[in-house]
C-alpha cells in the first residue's frame, strides 16, 4: 500500500513534464499579405514626406514673412525720420513767420503811436496857430477902433467885437488900454449891455452877476459868451469901463 501511494505522485509529475515538453510552439503571424504591407508602408512614407515638405515650405513662408516685416519696419523708421525732418522745417518756417509777424506788429504799433503823436501835435499846432491869430487880432485892435466911443480919459476901449454863434450865444471881446506913460494899475469893472428885439419888442440884457471886475496896467483883453434868450435878435453891443460909479470909457457897435 505504501509503494502505490508513492508511485502516483511520480506518475503525475512525469505526465506533466511530457505535456510541457511536447507542447507545440505557437507563433502570431499577420493576416496581411506582403503586397498590402508594402503599399501601406509606401503610403506612410509619402505622408511623412508630404508633412516634411509642408513644414519646409511653412518655415520658408515664416522666414519670408519675418523678412518682410523687418523691411516694413525699416521703411516706417525711414518715413518717421523724413516726417521729423519735415516737421522741423515747418517749425522753423513757422518761427520765422512768427518773427516777421512780431516785427510787423511792432512796426504797426510804432506807426500807430507815431500817428497818434502826429495827431496830437497837429491839434497842438492848430491851437497855437489860433492863439497866434488871436494875438495878432488883439494887437491889431490897438489901432483906433471904429464905432461910437467916449475915451476922453487915460483909460480907453480900443477894441470891441461881438458875433452871434449857431449855438444861440453871442461871443464878445473887449480890449482896454491906458494910453499914458508908466501907468499905475487900474482896478475897475467892465459892464456889457446887449440890446435888440424880442418878438418885435425892445429887449436888453447884461452879464450874469453884473459888471466883470478886472485889473490892467497898460492893456488887457476880456472875452466871454453870453447866452441869448430864444426869439431875441441882438442889434447892438455896448461896453463900459467903470471906476466905482464913474464911467471911464464907453464903446458901442451895431450888429
Amino acid at each position: 500500500m505504501h509503494s502505490d501511494d508513492s508511485i502516483k505522485p511520480m506518475r503525475l509529475r512525469l505526465l506533466l513534464r511530457r505535456l510541457t515538453v511536447s507542447a507545440p510552439h505557437m507563433a502570431v503571424r499577420s493576416a496581411l499579405p506582403w503586397p498590402v504591407r508594402w503599399a501601406v508602408l509606401a503610403v506612410m512614407a509619402g505622408l511623412c514626406a508630404a508633412i516634411a515638405l509642408w513644414a519646409f515650405e511653412f518655415g520658408k513662408d515664416i522666414a519670408g514673412l519675418d523678412h518682410g516685416i523687418k523691411e516694413q519696419l525699416q521703411q516706417v523708421r525711414l518715413d518717421n525720420e523724413a516726417l521729423r525732418a519735415q516737421l522741423a522745417a515747418v517749425t522753423n518756417e513757422r518761427d520765422r513767420a512768427q518773427a516777421v509777424a512780431n516785427t510787423v506788429d511792432t512796426v504797426m504799433t510804432t506807426e500807430k503811436v507815431t500817428q497818434q503823436k502826429l495827431v496830437s501835435l497837429n491839434k497842438q499846432l492848430e491851437s497855437e496857430n489860433q492863439r497866434l491869430k488871436d494875438d495878432l487880432g488883439f494887437f491889431e485892435q490897438l489901432l483906433p477902433a471904429a464905432g461910437a466911443s467916449d475915451n476922453s480919459g487915460p483909460m480907453s476901449i480900443r477894441g470891441l467885437q461881438a458875433q452871434v454863434l449857431k449855438s444861440g450865444e453871442i461871443k464878445w471881446q473887449v480890449l482896454v488900454i491906458q494910453a499914458t506913460k508908466n501907468p499905475v494899475e487900474f482896478n475897475g469893472r467892465l459892464e456889457m449891455t446887449f440890446t435888440g428885439l424880442d418878438n418885435g419888442k425892445p429887449w436888453s440884457g447884461g452879464l450874469a452877476g453884473g459888471a466883470q471886475v478886472f485889473k490892467v496896467r497898460q492893456y488887457g483883453r476880456m472875452e466871454g459868451n453870453y447866452p441869448l434868450p430864444a426869439q431875441v435878435v441882438v442889434r447892438s453891443v455896448t461896453a463900459r469901463v467903470l471906476d466905482g460909479q464913474t464911467v471911464r470909457a464907453v464903446h458901442s457897435i451895431t450888429l
